[in-house]
């Protein structure tokens, strides 16, 4: 989806004008690829413009930076106080925000121990990732002929840069095969998530999700989707799933910051069907709970 411009960028403790948020093209991360970020919402409430699950997005981000050996040169407050500051200077009532942990110019080779480390945060207007009739209608997916990172090769529990890499293949692959979105699979041929979002199916009225031991980052959004289904008295469990689990589901749907909720209408031309009950049901309390709307979520809507 294309970026809308808006007015500043806060990068490394100032905010700059859009056009001057450069970088140096011998930027370190730019070509080994090591850092770390964020996709974060804010909200339209009653209350104002609020950020979904900003306090567990940061942390977060700095448990992807101390698996990836990069020292934050700002603390915890700082960042969450950067990024309130951002959201409220660009003057959005909703918006994406990125903030960018990266490794900056100065030094260049594969040790990143001595590079200087720079954060920035962006904030633009972003509407529906998948697309707006995602929603109701679901996407269609394909297993990828790429796997999931071994843990052993790629830490997937951090939301680093370069591990992106692995999603762009798988995306590429199924956009060019006709579909609108990829599931990866472990080494050891477990599903393990979307090439950006988490997975999960509904078996005899059960949401089951697939565990980070399977290579599913921790999403933000799913443990949002596992208490929203307690809340509702969903039964809600986290194990090991094959790619025919998945033909097989009575419904399945996928969750993450740019997806949102979304339904999965077929997976490799098997057709699962229209959004079910159950995802209908998670899917509308979780739009209540990011727009303010439901009292016992109340703290998941941190104010700018």
């Amino acid at each position: 989806m294309p970026i809308t411009p808006t007015s500043k960028i806060w990068m490394d403790g100032q905010l700059v004008d859009w056009d001057d948020a450069k970088v140096h093209i011998l930027t370190h991360t730019l070509h080994y690829g090591n850092g770390a970020f964020e996709g974060i919402r804010a909200y339209e409430t009653p209350k104002g413009t609020a950020i979904f699950r900003l306090t567990e997005h940061i942390h977060r981000l700095f448990d992807s930076c101390k698996i990836l050996a990069i020292e934050i040169p700002f603390s915890f407050d700082e960042l969450m106080d950067a990024t309130k500051e951002t959201v409220r200077v660009n003057g959005l009532a909703s918006c994406y925000i990125r903030p960018l942990v990266y490794l900056g110019y100065g030094e260049m080779g594969l040790n990143p121990l001595p590079c200087p480390v720079n954060v920035s945060i962006a904030v633009w207007p972003w509407g529906v990732y998948l697309g707006e009739e995602s929603l109701r209608t679901g996407v269609n997916m394909m297993i990828s002929s790429w796997q999931r990172h071994d843990p052993n090769a790629m830490p997937p529990a951090a939301k680093g840069v370069g591990h992106y890499i692995n999603s762009q293949m798988a995306k590429v692959a199924a956009v060019n095969a006709g579909y609108d979105e990829a599931i990866l699979l472990s080494p050891q041929g477990f599903v393990s998530e979307c090439t950006g979002e988490n997975l999960f199916i509904v078996k005899n009225g059960v949401v089951i999700t697939p565990p980070t031991s399977a290579g599913a980052l921790e999403g933000i959004t799913q443990n949002a989707v596992h208490k929203i289904a307690k809340d509702l008295g969903i039964e809600y469990r986290t194990t090991n799933l094959l790619r025919s689990d998945l033909y097989t589901a009575d419904e399945a749907f996928l969750s993450g910051t740019a997806a949102e909720v979304v339904p999965i209408r077929s997976v490799d031309d098997r057709i699962i069907g229209d959004r079910g009950p159950i995802t209908t049901e998670i899917q509308a309390a979780f739009f209540k709970a990011v727009r303010g709307e439901l009292p016992q979520f109340e703290q998941w809507n941190e104010l700018v």
